[in-house]
């Protein structure tokens, strides 16, 4: 049974944080719902038994990631002997570079500096990650075509040859594209041709709207494709600051250096609750997971309804996944930036601008909350736009 919380007070980053206050915040990418039932009860039977220490990745862990992408995604072959485990997505990703560094990678130019080829926009971490690793950002835009993103083929292609690393998000945040399979076995080819490491984040993979299916990028790879994926449930059951997640590292060499490098960040030890909420997130909780995902495209189809009825001047994109909208805000003649600003300190709504994700004329909109609430948000909206000069 779905359930909202009220989090203010709580100390949540996303509602309790010094610009958040006093707001609807629909921004930060966690839920405001309770994790599912045998999740806390999970957690509350590990609580019981008094003692916290340091903790090691049973086989029950391993086994229950296993199932899951096998019963769910079709994606087999996960097992103890690929699957490392660091405390969220983001350090693995930074460790993942760090590991890609320590083969003393040299590029065509004679430098060594890793130069990580991306779609734009792009999820904001993945700019950080690159910068405080020292790589190279080598951006690849998305083109909007029928009111959809969709992959700019010949930029990908050129790009690639002067790349090391794709670093693909599987949906893709902030878009909210669920990549097709032809489209991820294009990518594969290229990538494979161009002798480019693919690092696919695929935090999001459970959420596909209807109409759309997440594909594993691990389920199209050619056998010699150098790459690894990087899952967690932190997003699907609400749990992110229990700090687990996996990566799936198929080439053994490659899977020792990304230990290593883990060990270097120091991301390598768990929380003891973490790993109780993910065997139960897999193996007990996924008619919650269900019923979550009917709520947030109903919230989606709300939000669409709303800008084509009341907000003309507003268009949002085609999500297909992910629980975040994509809305084009041209239409008022100021930058996102400003736009949330002002829409922040005047009618007390939060959410985020393109411009962190190097895009330019979109806001980020959480669907991940109440019918009530997202509706009370959208209502101040439209009071705001009517009240502006935009």
């Amino acid at each position: 049974m779905l359930e909202y919380i009220d989090r203010k007070g709580s100390d949540c980053y996303k509602w309790d944080s010094e610009c958040a206050q006093g707001t609807i915040p629909l921004w930060v990418a966690d839920m405001d719902f309770a994790a599912a039932k045998p999740i806390r009860e999970a957690m509350q039977r590990r609580l019981e038994h008094g003692v916290f220490g340091y903790s090691i990745v049973p086989q029950a862990n391993y086994d229950a990631v296993a199932d899951w992408f096998s019963r769910r995604h079709g994606w087999k072959g996960i097992n103890r002997n690929n699957l490392l485990y660091t405390t969220a997505v983001v350090p693995a990703v930074s460790a993942i570079f760090k590991a890609l560094q320590l083969r003393e990678h040299k590029s065509q130019t004679g430098s060594n500096r890793l130069r990580v080829l991306t779609f734009t926009p792009a999820y904001n971490c993945f700019f950080s990650c690159i910068e405080n690793m020292g790589c190279e950002l080598i951006p690849s835009a998305l083109v909007v075509r029928n009111n959809r993103y969709e992959i700019d083929w010949t930029d990908v292609e050129q790009k690639a040859k002067h790349a090391d690393v794709f670093l693909l998000c599987n949906p893709h945040n902030p878009t909210g594209r669920v990549w097709t399979r032809e489209e991820l076995e294009h990518l594969a080819n290229i990538m494979r041709r161009e002798h480019l490491f693919v690092l696919s984040d695929e935090i999001h993979c459970e959420f596909a709207f209807p109409g759309h299916a997440y594909t594993p990028f691990a389920n199209i790879v050619i056998d010699d494709t150098d790459f690894c994926v990087c899952t967690s449930a932190s997003k699907a059951f609400n749990i992110a600051g229990l700090l687990c997640a996996n990566i799936f590292v198929p080439n053994a060499e490659l899977f020792a250096s990304i230990n290593h490098a883990l060990e270097i960040h120091e991301v390598n030890g768990l929380n003891p609750f973490g790993l109780v909420a993910q065997v139960a997130a897999y193996n007990d909780s996924e008619a919650w997971l269900d019923e979550l995902n009917a709520y947030i495209y109903g919230n989606f189809c709300y939000l669409r309804q709303f800008i084509e009825e009341r907000l003309p001047m507003l268009q949002i994109h085609e999500t297909e996944g992910t629980y975040l909208a994509w809305v084009n805000i041209e239409a008022l003649g100021v930058s996102s930036e400003t736009f949330c600003h002002d829409l922040a300190h005047e009618a007390h709504v939060l959410f985020n601008p393109s411009e962190m994700y190097g895009g330019e004329h979109y806001v980020r909109i959480n669907l991940a909350t109440s019918r009530d609430i997202l509706s009370e948000a959208l209502e101040r909206l439209e009071r705001y736009l009517k009240t502006t000069n935009y």
